[in-house]
């Protein structure tokens, strides 16, 4: 009896899989390859694949078809090579991390991170022998004052999560080359549709494929890119060692809506633009925050680092506290109340109860969130639509329905 017959004594065998049909042709959709492990042909074949001298899958931990497809298509999306994707945009942090840094390495971060690359910096971190500290990233002076003999990166989003201010990426990078430290910008919030990192001194940068390039909050994954081939390598070797594996469906499923992504973008973006204008006139509404707008206080840095385009974030503030942000919430009509950002659709978000909870009511003033501020994630809805839930809500706030 053959190697390849699937019978045993003349019965079949199910535990034994049959080949992959042969085609002429391919398919259109990409396939989704599942499988954990992947047989090699003899040992000198897995050594060769070990060794780099054959290219092929071993252990989908250490990578697979769907997440390297994935990649590839970021990888055009931001100008870079060789990115990772991870089980999460978390994941892709951590892995930059541990692959990089060594104890006793001081890290300056920006001061309106997203809430949990703040508590990994201020808590984690510092508990597994890094030095962090942060400053204003949209004031260079601030960022040059806080850097240490021995910092070794500086972290920033270019426009932070969620008061929406700008960085001074451009001060950045030449303050961290001056340095010798790596700049790593978190690219969510802005999108490679709307700023590629590198092309602005960056040496890695991260991206939570969960937002919006997978678009349809039905996906948790990351992605992280370094411009030196050395250092892909450390944050590959972490990200397999520390196991941040994402999964097969996820990246297919993430690709699958990353197809539309420049066209989701660019129709969120001008909705916001409009929403911000309108907002902005109504009673009830402290202030709003728009790159876009002339009000904002980095709109020319924004229009300039950006190529006159702002983004599909924005954040208002409501007058009053607890009582009236509850009452917008549940007056808000179809907008869904999330801790989540760039899905198909507008999301609400309360930063105080949810990214942001961790700090103190003082904490969150210095950084200008209130009770009753608000971050709006716009999606593809008819402006005229959102605006008039927005309305409703206001006018409950208001009493008035």
């Amino acid at each position: 009896m053959s190697k390849s017959d699937n019978k045993d004594n003349g019965k079949p065998s199910l535990a034994r899989r049959g080949a992959i049909p042969a085609s002429a042709s391919r398919p259109v959709a990409t396939p989704i390859f599942p499988s954990v492990v992947y047989a090699a042909e003899s040992a000198d074949t897995l050594d060769a694949q070990y060794e780099g001298a054959l290219e092929g899958y071993t252990y989908a931990r250490e990578g697979h078809p769907n997440a390297d497809m994935l990649a590839a298509t970021v990888d055009q999306l931001e100008g870079a090579e060789g990115g990772i994707v991870t089980a999460s945009g978390m994941a892709a942090i951590s892995a930059m991390f541990l692959g990089v840094l060594k104890a006793g390495d001081h890290v300056l971060a920006g001061d309106q991170l997203y809430g949990r690359s703040l508590r990994m910096l201020g808590q984690d971190l510092p508990r597994l022998g890094f030095e962090t500290s942060f400053a204003d990233s949209s004031d260079v002076a601030a960022m040059k004052a806080a850097i240490r003999p021995n910092t070794a990166m500086i972290m920033i989003e270019a426009v932070s999560n969620p008061t929406l201010r700008v960085a001074d990426v451009t001060g950045i990078a030449e303050l961290a080359a001056a340095h010798g430290a790596l700049l790593v910008v978190d690219n969510t919030f802005t999108t490679p549709a709307m700023f590629r990192p590198m092309e602005h001194g960056a040496d890695i940068v991260i991206n939570s494929i969960t937002k919006f390039l997978a678009g349809h909050s039905d996906v948790t994954l990351g992605y992280v890119a370094a411009r030196d081939p050395g250092l892909r390598t450390a944050i590959y070797d972490a990200a397999v060692t520390w196991g941040t594996t994402p999964s097969p469906f996820d990246c297919w499923l993430a690709e699958r809506g990353i197809h539309t992504f420049d066209l989701r973008f660019e129709k969120a973006q001008a909705t916001a633009a409009t929403l911000a204008d309108a907002l902005a006139g109504r009673d009830g509404i402290r202030q709003v925050i728009y790159p876009g707008r002339a009000d904002h206080p980095h709109h020319n840095r924004a229009g300039a680092l950006f190529g006159g385009q702002f983004g599909n974030m924005l954040s208002f503030e409501i007058e009053g506290g607890r009582d009236e942000v509850n009452s917008f919430v549940m007056n808000a009509g179809g907008i869904p109340f999330a801790p989540t950002l760039g899905d198909v659709g507008c999301t609400l978000s309360h930063p105080a109860s949810s990214s942001h909870r961790a700090l103190s009511a003082e904490g969150r003033a210095a950084l200008g969130i209130s009770e009753g501020y608000f971050r709006l994630s716009v999606g593809i809805e008819p402006p005229e639509l959102v605006l008039d839930e927005l309305d409703a809500a206001l006018a409950a706030v208001r009493g008035e329905s």
